[in-house]
């Protein structure tokens, strides 16, 4: 037997072993087909005082290369906006959602924790803080109530069919879920397989959205850790991560030049895999209005 022969009888075991599947040949692109399907980078505003400034992209002009601010999130980009209770998450995704309604866009508002009605008083408050009249957007915003059927909250495919039909009716661009652990809370083994699956469809639907996802209180307070695990973050595009601290020392008050007693609120943002990014921690501020505002860098307090 020559080299060969022994080289073909290894091949053959090994695929009697493995054995052998049916190729997928419409999920092979060269590069050049792939980026004919890229849409264009270009930045989102927010409608949250601080962070559209927060992104950029790299060109080459003439040579050189230049730092050009986005002005907002990446377009197309899916976001996880993770913290514990209290740290200002449900305002970052309403104030985004009432500043997109305002110029135009539409925006399919999926409320995993509170019924409908509660979330469209919100977002009525969250409009009065930014100076817009709602009743001028109200209808740009369509509120899937997730929170109140329990079909759409434990079906995934009925929750997508759903967001696919208010897609396609009301030429939604923008989506947020409010929370996306809400739709694990009970299965949380399964958290990877719901968090991808929500994640493929919006990047089927050009969709460009933002995932709430809860911290346990065990948590380390600045990681991209959620329920679930790192499910959510190792998915998506990008994380930022919200977070609040007590005062309850004499070091922490000369670190953050801050008195005993007082909450402190901080911000980062947890990698974007679409474009560059700040990578600074920052304090972050809710207005007595209920508005988020992101401040400096927690270095420029030393």
């Amino acid at each position: 037997m020559n080299k060969w022969d022994k080289t073909e009888n290894i091949v053959k075991k090994e695929e009697n072993i493995r054995g052998i599947g049916e190729p997928d040949l419409k999920s092979i692109y060269t590069g050049s087909q792939a980026i004919k399907k890229a849409p264009k980078v270009y930045g989102v505003p927010t409608g949250i005082e601080g962070l559209d400034d927060l992104f950029f992209i790299v060109t080459s002009e003439n040579g050189k290369l230049v730092k050009k601010n986005l002005g907002g999130i990446p377009a197309y980009s899916v976001f996880n906006i993770t913290g514990v209770s209290d740290t200002g998450k449900s305002l970052m995704v309403e104030q985004f959602a009432v500043k997109q309604a305002s110029i135009g866009e539409r925006v399919a508002f999926i409320t995993v924790e509170t019924p409908a009605n509660f979330v469209a008083t919100s977002l009525k408050l969250r409009a009065a803080a930014m100076g817009l009249n709602f009743e001028d957007f109200e209808d740009n915003l369509i509120i899937i109530d997730a929170a109140s059927s329990t079909r759409l909250r434990e079906n995934l495919p009925d929750l997508l069919a759903t967001l696919a039909y208010v897609i396609q009716n009301y030429k939604v661009n923008f989506t947020i879920i409010d929370s996306v652990t809400g739709l694990f809370e009970t299965k949380e083994m399964l958290a990877r397989s719901i968090v991808r699956r929500l994640f493929n469809f919006m990047k089927k639907w050009y969709q460009t959205a933002l995932f709430v996802s809860q911290k346990r209180s065990g948590h380390e307070e600045l990681t991209a850790e959620a329920a679930g695990g790192y499910a959510v973050g190792h998915i998506v595009d990008g994380t930022m991560v919200l977070a609040k601290e007590l005062i309850d020392s004499s070091y922490k008050a000369k670190i953050y030049k801050k008195e005993i007693g007082e909450v402190i609120r901080l911000f980062r943002i947890d990698g974007c895999r679409i474009c560059g990014h700040d990578t600074k921690t920052r304090f972050l501020e809710i207005t007595e209005e209920g508005l988020v505002v992101i401040k400096d860098p927690i270095s420029k307090t030393k």
